[in-house]
């Protein structure tokens, strides 16, 4: 029976690493009620949890989940100390706390982008989870743990994405960056990244050095023989008592 779960957490670990994208450390979201039937059936979950996915793991959980079990009492104050012991992940509720399925659906977001794991006995978060693509869905029965089969939500994302209806977030940011090298990508496009101003630099010094003088070349100098001018003789004819066929010389130079 174990080898029969072990495959089938296998073949449910691998649909979700080809077809959304999942890669080890795999990040996964506890609650109170999870951790509360661990501690009744007798289960370490630091222990158990990677053996049974076959791989590394981050156990987490937020605020808010840690706030709702303190409001609970000493009932559920193992599974709180329990709690504490995981790595707690930021939210979006830092003033006023939510409830703990409420925080962990929003942690998910529409499309699950951060890859998590949800770990719940909670049945109505179940049910909504099962509602969002690629969630894996984390749960414990007979004293054992069990990983969810994907649910038809997520079955039916990855066919559409297969016959090309939809497009991954992966193949959408890859259009978007080819767009944007083209100069091609609209200003209103959603889910591109903007282009990043350059940074306004003073020019290089080396740009701004006068031309050096190639050496070997003797640059023309003018002699005093070219710089005087010819000077020539005009002769004007003199108009008037001296007659028209009088002429004076007169050099200039």
């Amino acid at each position: 029976m174990k080898i029969k779960r072990q495959k089938q957490a296998k073949k449910t670990i691998s649909f979700y690493k080809y077809n959304f994208s999942f890669r080890e450390p795999f990040q996964i979201l506890l609650d109170g009620t999870f951790c509360q039937a661990a501690l009744k059936n007798k289960i370490q979950i630091k222990e158990q949890m990677p053996k049974y996915l076959m791989g590394e793991v981050q156990l987490c959980t937020t605020n808010c989940v840690l706030k709702e079990l303190e409001s609970l009492g000493k009932e559920l104050y193992g599974a709180k100390i329990i709690l504490q012991r995981f790595q707690i992940r930021n939210c979006s509720h830092f003033k006023n706390s939510v409830p703990a399925s409420q925080c962990l659906l929003s942690m998910l977001d529409a499309n699950n982008p951060h890859h998590y794991f949800i770990a719940s006995q909670d049945h109505e978060l179940s049910a909504a989870v099962k509602k969002v693509p690629g969630v894996p869905l984390l749960y414990i029965i007979l004293n054992t743990i069990v990983l969810d089969k994907p649910s038809l939500r997520s079955v039916t994302h990855v066919q559409a994405v297969q016959s090309g209806e939809l497009v991954t977030p992966q193949q959408q940011h890859s259009i978007c960056r080819l767009k944007e090298e083209q100069g091609i990508a609209r200003d209103g496009a959603k889910g591109c990244h903007k282009k990043r101003k350059r940074k306004v630099t003073n020019p290089n010094p080396l740009s701004c050095l006068k031309k050096k003088k190639k050496p070997g070349v003797p640059t023309p100098k003018t002699t005093d023989d070219e710089k005087k001018k010819r000077s020539r003789n005009k002769r004007r004819k003199i108009s008037g008592a001296q007659g028209p066929n009088h002429t004076t010389q007169v050099s200039t130079s």
